[in-house]
């Protein structure tokens, strides 16, 4: 089979290549997987460089979510077990973690459903308790993980700010729903978010960003808000002051989703339940900007590495119809 190969750290342009490998084998309690869509993720480019958490032996193929298809021919979402990743033909995935792929999604739509997704309705539900009527800002709205975090604010009732780089961004989160729209590149973020307010801010910040987003958030949180620290695209780990969380009277609160696989993974099926049924009805549908085919998978992790892109890169397979 074919399948996209790391075997040294560094930048995924440089050491991504495609290659013709052994179909890979399952251990005890995985299942063999052809994959249909394998959507791009950040960690991705993190995997191929040795900076994720998770560090696979060498060679791996890079791929964290996919919609792949077991033997018996269900079509399921699932997170492939490293190092047989999803940017390949097959790929190995723990059969109790599987998910069933939503009717109403396609391959690449429903592959782009779990870890952006999944990661914003425990975000924003489970760690923030986002309520109707809130106010949510979103940093890199127009992102994958922003555009789910956007989607699910708007489902649950808030009104959604997005901030984003650039006027192709700006349309992209317009597009998706947001309230207000902010261009970082040629606004005040801190001054047209406190307009946009009333000068209160917003009771709950969503930061897939860190370094100056996380400074501006700091600047933003509204009393009693709440600022949900999901990663830090931007390179930089901001140090919070706490005294300023004190004295302003606001709440720093992190969430690792993956952990939830561990220490509560009747939840992860809780969420893809309710995330289903937000699919069914129309209230969320994964951004998919570009659909490329396997040979393009290297440089579609380069670009999402480089924050280019908007909204999911899907790389789907010959094989990978619509549902």
């Amino acid at each position: 089979m074919q399948a996209w190969q790391v075997h040294e750290n560094g930048e995924p342009g440089e050491v991504m290549r495609l290659a013709e490998v052994d179909q890979p084998v399952p251990g005890e309690g995985q299942v063999l997987l052809r994959v249909r869509a394998a959507n791009v993720n950040f960690p991705d480019a993190l995997l191929c460089r040795g900076q994720y958490q998770i560090r696979p032996p060498l060679p791996f193929t890079p791929g964290v979510e996919i919609c792949g298809e077991t033997e018996d021919g269900r079509r399921v979402i699932a997170n492939p077990a490293l190092p047989y990743g999803g940017f390949a033909e097959y790929a190995l995935a723990d059969a109790r973690a599987l998910l069933p792929a939503p009717d109403s999604l396609d391959d690449a739509e429903a592959a782009a459903l779990h870890i952006g997704y999944q990661t914003g309705w425990f975000g924003l539900h489970r760690r923030a308790h986002l309520e109707a009527g809130e106010t949510l800002l979103v940093h890199a709205a127009a992102g994958g993980v922003g555009s789910a975090a956007v989607q699910l604010g708007k489902a649950a009732g808030a009104r959604v700010i997005g901030v984003v780089g650039g006027a192709e961004k700006a349309a992209v989160a317009r597009e998706l729903g947001c309230d207000v729209v902010v261009d970082r590149l040629s606004e005040d973020v801190v001054a047209a978010v406190k307009e946009a307010t009333g000068g209160r801010g917003a009771d709950v910040i969503y930061d897939p960003v860190g370094g100056a987003a996380y400074a501006q958030s700091a600047k933003l949180v509204a009393f009693e808000g709440r600022i949900v620290v999901v990663g830090f695209a931007s390179g930089t780990i901001p140090s919070p002051a706490l005294n300023h969380a004190l004295v302003k009277n606001y709440s720093i609160v992190g969430l690792h989703w993956g952990l939830y696989n561990t220490k509560n993974p009747k939840l992860i099926l809780r969420c893809h339940e309710e995330l289903t049924e937000l699919a069914a009805r129309g209230a969320i549908k994964p951004l998919i900007s570009e659909r490329v085919p396997l040979s393009g998978a290297a440089d579609a992790v380069r670009r999402v590495a480089d924050g280019t892109t908007t909204g999911r890169i899907a790389v789907v397979l010959e094989n990978g119809a619509a549902a």
